[in-house]
């Protein structure tokens, strides 16, 4: 019994969580700039084994250059109805010793799953460790293709192929 306590304890204290992570993404066409935000990304890091998940719900996304934009991205889109979130889960390909204090560069590879199309990828993040808070932050490109994400003719000049995303979070260690 007594083992089985310790074992739990050690668990949960190699386990980082987040629920008010900040997603950002940057839409650059020829005619428009579209900025949208999000302050409800979730995760978690288990540093014993390498592994992460990531979540965002879709319709959490504010900005934008209009109220009807907002609409736009949610219903025609994204679809967020159906695909209600954003996901990315995977393991950390670097050794890290998380409890020492220090800015860490990473390679995550995992799936990240947008429109309810999973892609295999291999995005760079920093981790910095501090004080038992680990601060992650990813910049990023999606292509819409690759999700399944159709741009319609008419506003092909306003919407760009290319979405960039940047992502900052801060994880405490659970328990704490």
């Amino acid at each position: 019994m007594g083992a089985c306590i310790v074992a739990t304890y050690v668990q949960a204290q190699s386990r980082y969580i987040t629920s008010r992570g900040e997603i950002s993404f940057t839409s650059e066409a020829p005619l428009e700039v579209i900025k949208a935000q999000s302050k409800e990304l979730r995760g978690a890091i288990d540093a014993d084994k390498k592994t992460f998940a990531f979540t965002v719900p879709v319709k959490s996304f504010e900005g934008f250059n209009s109220p009807l934009q907002r609409e736009h991205f949610n219903e025609n889109y994204m679809e967020s109805t159906q695909y209600d979130k954003a996901t990315f889960n995977g393991k950390i390909i670097e050794q890290i010793d998380f409890t020492k204090d220090g800015e860490y560069e990473v390679r995550a590879k995992g799936k990240l799953n947008v429109h309810g199309i999973e892609q295999e990828r291999i995005i760079k993040a920093t981790i910095s460790a501090k004080g038992g808070k680990l601060t992650v932050r990813s910049s990023f490109a999606v292509l819409l293709e690759e999700h399944g994400i159709a741009i319609p003719k008419i506003v092909y000049q306003k919407i760009a192929d290319e979405i960039q995303l940047k992502v900052e979070a801060v994880f405490t260690m659970q328990g704490r």
